[in-house]
């Protein structure tokens, strides 16, 4: 070995032998809190959406776009609707999904399954008609109430999109019979060709206004929508529902589309997550919705969305966080795998550290003695040498033999220069010895 390396200050191998135990210890209960904590969330999700070409369809597949940028695989799972989007969660078949205000008995009875990243968007209840139809049966070219639509040809949609529950209550209100109208439950695609073909005299869903099948609706000549007058006492009698106004022209300007206002009844649309769901995806998730869904619509102001009002589930802290403070600190300077894992490991690293600090001041000791062994351990047999010497049991030339040999290895013995002093006193000790045996044989 190099004389460099030979003496030095310090021994490293003593070094790495005396604080390694608590290296071990520290790397150890680090691996064991990774574990526990899960910080890394899963490369993979499911996200229930909605029917083919639906507003939940398009949102999704804004949500894939975005998360892929984390690394995170967005599987949409296409569903009837919002009633089918909760059942999925409840099963654990979908890790998240838009699930719409009102239209699913749903309740803090799920407290401990289903959380909520907070209320997106509002979905009116659309309600189109054909003006022909309403001439036909009606007499008159315009519809002003539900309680009108009697023996109407009338599509609600399909069981699991939530609209029939939602669509009987309120013909319950209007005291009218589910069967004094002709209901159908085709799904949205279909529904509105037979619709547009005159098969149906009116069909009824909730969407948000990016709804394609919506934005086509509202522009088709001889297709009429329902003006809820009584928007404002629906919202009364029911919570979950709320008064909203699109806007005169706010569909095409230019073609002054449509040429009044229009009062509707909307419920809002909240993005649920089952429980188990990894926090750092609840997390990516809610600052998604910032993005998506912050911006200024027909129905709501800008960053009026996402809210976390009108939650019939409680709210996920990551939430609460995403949407009051937006991206956490380090996420806006570090990579997110890294920012997530510090954010979620800080806490136990701190306790560790904390824990580690008291123990490793056994280290220095520790070292010390180490070094110390090197030279203290031959001075029990020094002192064997002497007490054979008193005692007369052995003769002095073999303890002078004794001696040589002792201090031959003594020679060979390496320490750090800052104990080389017990090393020489060592070696003076042995001198002494040898002289006592020398003046005894004179």
């Amino acid at each position: 070995m190099p004389k460099t390396l030979r003496y030095t200050l310090l021994s490293l191998r003593e070094m790495l032998l005396s604080a390694g135990p608590f290296a071990l210890l520290t790397v150890a209960l680090l691996v064991l809190t990774y574990w526990w904590l899960d910080p890394n969330p899963p490369k993979r999700v499911v996200l229930a959406t909605g029917p083919a070409q639906s507003a939940y369809d398009e949102f999704g597949k804004r949500y894939a776009d975005a998360l892929a940028r984390y690394g995170i695989q967005v599987e949409l799972l296409s569903s009837e609707g919002s009633s089918a989007n909760l059942e999925l969660l409840r099963t654990g078949q979908a890790d998240l999904g838009f699930v719409q205000g009102g239209t699913a008995d749903i309740g803090y009875d799920e407290e401990d399954a289903i959380t909520s990243l907070g209320s997106l968007f509002v979905e009116p209840l659309w309600l189109f008609y054909r003006e022909e139809s309403a001439r036909r049966l009606n007499k008159v070219p315009t519809v002003s109430k539900l309680a009108e639509l009697k023996g109407w040809r009338v599509n609600v949609g399909t069981a699991g999109s939530g609209v029939p529950r939602l669509f009987s209550t309120l013909l319950d209100v209007n005291r009218v019979e589910a069967e004094q109208m002709k209901l159908s439950e085709l799904e949205q695609t279909p529904a509105t060709v037979a619709f547009l073909n005159g098969e149906i005299d009116a069909v009824v869903f909730a969407s948000a206004p990016e709804s394609l099948m919506v934005q086509m609706l509202l522009q088709t000549p001889g297709v009429k929508l329902l003006d809820f007058a009584q928007s404002e006492a629906y919202s009364r009698r029911f919570g979950y529902l709320t008064p909203v106004v699109m806007p005169q022209g706010v569909v095409d300007l230019a073609a002054n589309i449509p040429a009044r206002n229009v009062r509707l009844v909307a419920s809002t649309t909240s993005l649920l997550a089952h429980s188990d769901t990894h926090p750092a995806i609840l997390q990516l998730f809610a600052q998604t919705a910032t993005t998506l869904h912050g911006g200024a619509s027909w129905f709501s102001r800008a960053r009026e969305y996402p809210s976390l009002e009108h939650s019939e589930v409680p709210i996920s802290p990551e939430a609460q966080r995403a949407i009051k403070s937006g991206a956490p600190f380090l996420q806006r300077y570090l990579p997110f795998w890294l920012a997530n894992l510090i954010e979620r490991m800080w806490l136990a690293m701190g306790l560790i550290i904390a824990l580690a600090l008291p123990l490793s001041r056994i280290v220095p000791p520790l070292y010390t003695f180490r070094i110390r062994s090197r030279v203290f351990r031959w001075y029990a047999e020094l002192r064997e040498v002497e007490q054979h010497h008193e005692d007369n049991s052995t003769s002095v030339q073999e303890l002078l033999e004794q001696l040589d040999a002792m201090e031959s290895k003594v020679e060979k013995i390496v320490v750090p220069l800052s104990y080389t002093d017990e090393l020489y006193a060592l070696r003076n000790n042995i001198q002494l010895v040898r002289k006592k045996l020398l003046r005894k044989a004179a």
